[in-house]
């Protein structure tokens, strides 16, 4: 019983479901939830189906172009069909591109569908399509938000899906992958974003290329600049109805961020053009309209034409950056500095315009085949630039084309008028005249000479030595034209000392000199005085001398009667003692033998034994017997060596000496 009322319970419970899943089927219950919206296909309609068209814009079997939003809709399954989806969410700093899958066919000349206003950012179909919309790839684009859009009308396309509740033909599937693989190739989802890549490099720019619009006029390249309207083609409708041309822009995109749709226009990053100082820029364009001459009739290797104009322009850039469009045109840099030509193989500028530059071969008068070295230093005016650069292009082909043969012939002329030795010597002369004549020439090409300088000629050939031989013979006679002037020098020089010394001599003596010249007059009077003085006491000594010379031959005539009294009785005395000796001879020997016998008295030495045997024992007169025998002793051995012989025997009173 308890178990036949559960079934029966079960029973009823099932049934209510299923007659509420039928109710609700048919009646269509459907509930969106607030982030989603959903899309109505109708299965079929009174109205009937749709022919040529995808939305049913009139009730007509299809996809409806209105979208279920958040809350509870009755659409019965017998009539409907509901496609829900979330929102679309575009993230921020992102783009999203639409395509169209109902609409006006594009025309042959479009590439995108127009941008229609009322569309609401896609969001309204009915108003797309009312207003014109086109079919396919659009130019209008989804920036960062929220979106309410037909999937079945539009196909949205990110940087991650495509976006779409239809499948669509292979065909057309087939073109919207393609179509996201170019986006994505051209980094298409991320707006433009122009900066320097770093702080020392130079700045950016975008140089635009538009895909859409109609074509350029035959001839030109370039599309003009249609205005500021179009928001630097973020505005593609409004960029179309300034006139705007399909192809490269000669308006440039510089430093900023850019949401413009990449299926519209593209654009190419380039540095760019920084004219430094130095330097002026002379723009050739390639595209303008033409502009009128501003060279004169008198000019006749071109023309120069204002901004705006094809060809090259009268007035050049200053020093500065610019974003200019070098498809448009190119700047051709032309130094406003000093520029220096070395015609030397061994020297090149930091310009490189002299790099095809040799030594100029030239004959001189005496035969001679050097090669001369050269260098130029020349200006050109930042006015003139632009005639410089009309006239050749580039300033290596005016060095190369026009100044090396110029200079080449010049001084080829110069040198058959001279000799090697005058090439050398007169050089500072050849320099002047070259700078004056060579100004003229160079006047015409619209350059300002400012100096030429001529170096020394060498030889072609390193084998050949006759140059060089001439130049050592000018160097060897230089050399001793110098020597010749540095003694010449030394000997004035030397002079010069001489009298420098002597008049430091003077200088350093004059105080003496002056001393010595007061002192000769002081010590002439003093020789004076003293003259005077000496004449009185010269007439006093010679009185004196008188006095003390008869004096003195008076006292002489007393001293030597003096000494001859003296001498008579002396030789009286002798007289006597020689007599008494017994004769002259008795008398020297006598003396003789005392003077010896006193010499050796007086010495040291002994000439006979300490010991005497004394036979008599006479004494002397201080009583020393010893000494008596002893001195007759010694006058016995003097007279016997002197040979002299006693006359006879001498006896004293007690000894008896033979």
């Amino acid at each position: 019983m308890f178990s036949s009322l559960i079934t029966i319970v079960i029973s009823i419970v099932v049934g209510i479901l299923i007659l509420y899943i039928l109710f609700a089927k048919i009646l269509g219950i459907r509930v969106i939830n607030p982030n989603e919206v959903a899309v109505i296909e109708k299965w079929w309609s009174f109205k009937g189906s749709l022919k040529d068209a995808i939305i049913a814009l009139n009730g007509e079997a299809g996809y409806s172009p209105d979208l279920l939003r958040g809350g509870i809709h009755f659409r019965t399954v017998l009539m409907y069909r509901i496609h829900r989806y979330p929102l679309i969410t575009i993230p921020q700093g992102q783009i999203a591109y639409i395509f169209a899958r109902d609409g006006i066919p594009l025309s042959p000349a479009q590439t995108l569908g127009k941008v229609v206003p009322e569309a609401n950012n896609f969001q309204d179909v009915r108003g797309f399509l009312n207003s014109g919309g086109q079919k396919g790839p659009q130019r209008a684009i989804l920036r960062e938000g929220t979106y309410a859009i037909n999937l079945a009308q539009f196909i949205v396309i990110t940087s991650n899906e495509i976006k779409t509740i239809f499948s669509g033909t292979k065909a057309e599937m087939t073109e919207i992958s393609v179509m996201h693989q170019t986006l994505t190739e051209r980094d298409a989802f991320k707006p433009i974003v122009i900066m320097g890549k770093s702080q020392s490099a130079s700045d950016y720019m975008g140089v635009v290329t538009v895909h859409d619009g109609k074509p350029l006029p035959q001839g030109e390249i370039i599309a003009p600049d249609v205005g500021e309207g179009h928001a630097n083609f973020q505005d593609p409708e409004k960029f179309l109805e300034l006139g705007g041309f399909k192809g490269k822009q000669i308006r440039a995109l510089i430093d900023g961020t850019y949401y413009i749709n990449r299926l519209f226009a593209t654009v190419e990053y380039k540095e760019k053009t920084v004219v430094p100082i130095g330097y002026v820029g002379v723009v050739v364009s390639f595209f303008g309209k033409e502009g009128i001459d501003t060279t004169g009739d008198d000019y006749k290797h071109g023309e120069l034409v204002a901004e705006g104009c094809k060809g090259v322009l009268a007035k050049p850039l200053m020093p500065g950056k610019y974003a200019f469009n070098t498809d448009a045109g190119k700047i051709v840099q032309v130094p406003t500095t000093n520029i220096i030509l070395k015609w030397n193989k061994g020297e090149v500028g930091d310009h490189k315009y002299d790099e095809n530059l040799a030594e100029v071969d030239i004959i001189t008068k005496d035969a001679f085949e050097p090669a001369l070295p050269l260098s130029v230093v020349m200006h050109i005016d930042y006015k003139q630039a632009p005639w410089v650069i009309q006239r050749f292009g580039d300033i290596n082909m005016l060095v190369n084309q026009s100044l090396d043969p110029l200079v080449g012939a010049y001084f080829k002329d110069v040198a058959q008028t001279k000799t090697l030795i005058e090439l050398i010597q007169e050089r500072s002369a050849i320099r002047e005249r070259a700078v004056l004549e060579m100004k003229e020439k160079f006047g015409k090409y619209n350059l300002e000479l400012e100096e030429v300088l001529i170096g020394t000629p060498r030889s072609a050939n390193p084998n050949d030595k006759q140059i060089e031989n001439i130049l050592m013979q000018l160097r060897d006679r230089q050399i001793a034209e110098e020597k010749k002037t540095t003694y010449h020098k030394q000997q004035e020089a030397a002079e010069s000392e001489k009298s420098l010394r002597e008049a430091e001599a003077v200088a350093a003596q004059q105080s003496k000199l002056t001393e010595s010249k007061i002192q000769i007059e002081v010590e002439r009077n003093s020789g004076a005085a003293l003259a005077s003085k000496a004449e009185m006491e010269a007439s006093q000594i010679t009185a004196l001398a008188k006095a003390n010379a008869e004096k003195v031959r008076l006292e002489g005539n007393a001293e030597a009667s003096k000494e001859q009294a003296v001498g008579i009785a002396k030789a009286n005395a002798i007289e006597a003692q020689v007599k008494a000796y017994g004769g002259a001879e008795y008398r020297v020997t006598q003396e003789v033998i005392d003077k010896l016998t006193d010499a050796i008295k007086n010495t040291n030495v002994q000439l006979v034994p300490n010991t005497v045997v004394n036979m008599g024992g006479g004494t002397d007169n201080n009583g020393s017997s010893g000494s008596v025998v002893l001195d007759t002793l010694l006058k016995l051995i003097t007279l016997g060596k002197l040979g002299v012989t006693l006359p006879e025997t001498i006896t004293d009173e007690k000894t008896e000496i033979k």
